[in-house]
């Protein structure tokens, strides 16, 4: 009797489970969650685990020790090359002109770029733009000088008088443009291609799916809360990043932020979550930066977005 008794107790200590981690680093697109945690929405299910940079994610994710990222989404299909099974379960952001192609002010043109000096970061994001910009350019690469350059290296290069232009984000590029760089070219003009996203690991989802719906659920929340109350928001993360209110606001220029609605048209078949994965795989695989291409299957899933009922 006493045995049986203690039973429950013991079934219960069982089942269970550490809480998901999910690794996190400062990135406008990703504040939501810093403001779930900081009003108490995430589930008692899930942390954050927070670092200085993607990099630190991956390798948390490569040790075993992280459940899902927030990463982008070249960034998820690297992850997934090196054997770790991540599928895509929300989009935090899009660039819709954060990322650009800035030049000295005698560059009229993409034309004008022809023979010039510019720098590119040798990431899936930098040989996306380029790509991007010659395509529109009508150029080949091979009538650029292209050097493989940080954008936190631009601004001494750009003094220096080595480079003729960059491809450049935020902070980097406000430096370029107080400088007299002038914008050529962004990712406006080809949106939905640039995504930072929320990605978990598919061999730890078994029996997590109430964790994962609250932590999505205190995602979309704190989106709310950046919409509704932007001075708020942005207060409190000028207070956690150290910099004044305008750098904030200024930060999210060029950003487009899906909600929950917003979110459902990525997915799917023949959504922009899997033609931007597609056009990722042959920018990537083009320059050694996947050995093959991604085959994407299970690359996404909205089980775990809020229902059209559930929305606000």
């Amino acid at each position: 009797m006493a045995g049986l008794a203690l039973a429950p107790l013991a079934l219960g200590g069982c089942g269970r489970e550490a809480p998901l981690a999910i690794g996190l680093h400062p990135w406008p697109g990703y504040e939501p969650l810093y403001l779930a945690r900081a009003f108490g929405w995430l589930p008692d299910g899930v942390r954050l685990r927070e670092s200085a940079n993607a990099g630190d994610s991956l390798a948390g994710l490569l040790r075993g020790e992280l459940d899902g990222a927030a990463l982008t989404l070249d960034e998820t299909l690297k992850a997934r090359a090196e054997g770790i099974p991540l599928t895509v379960i929300a989009v935090c952001n899009d660039s819709v002109g954060a990322d650009m192609v800035l030049a000295r002010p005698d560059i009229a043109s993409l034309s004008d770029l022809a023979g010039r000096r510019l720098a590119v970061e040798r990431t899936a994001v930098g040989n996306l733009v380029l790509s991007q910009l010659l395509a529109a350019s009508g150029l080949t690469r091979d009538r650029l000088e292209v050097v493989d350059m940080p954008p936190d290296a631009q601004l001494s290069a750009w003094h220096a008088g080595s480079i003729d232009a960059a491809i450049s984000y935020e902070p980097a590029a406000r430096r370029l443009l107080r400088e007299g760089a002038v914008r050529l070219y962004d990712s406006s003009q080809f949106p939905d291609v640039i995504l930072d996203v929320l990605a978990v690991r598919r061999d730890r989802l078994r029996w997590r799916g109430e964790a994962l719906h609250g932590l999505v659920a205190a995602f979309f929340r704190g989106l709310d809360h950046l919409r509704v109350s932007p001075q708020d928001a942005m207060r409190r993360i000028a207070a956690w990043r150290g910099l004044g209110y305008e750098e904030v606001r200024a930060s999210y220029a060029g950003l487009e932020l899906p909600g929950r609605a917003g979110n459902r048209d990525y997915f799917g078949v023949d959504g922009d979550l899997r033609r931007a994965a597609t056009l990722l795989n042959r920018v990537m695989v083009d320059n050694a930066l996947l050995p093959v291409p991604d085959d994407l299957a299970s690359l996404a899933t909205p089980r775990y977005l809020p229902e059209p009922g559930e929305m606000p």
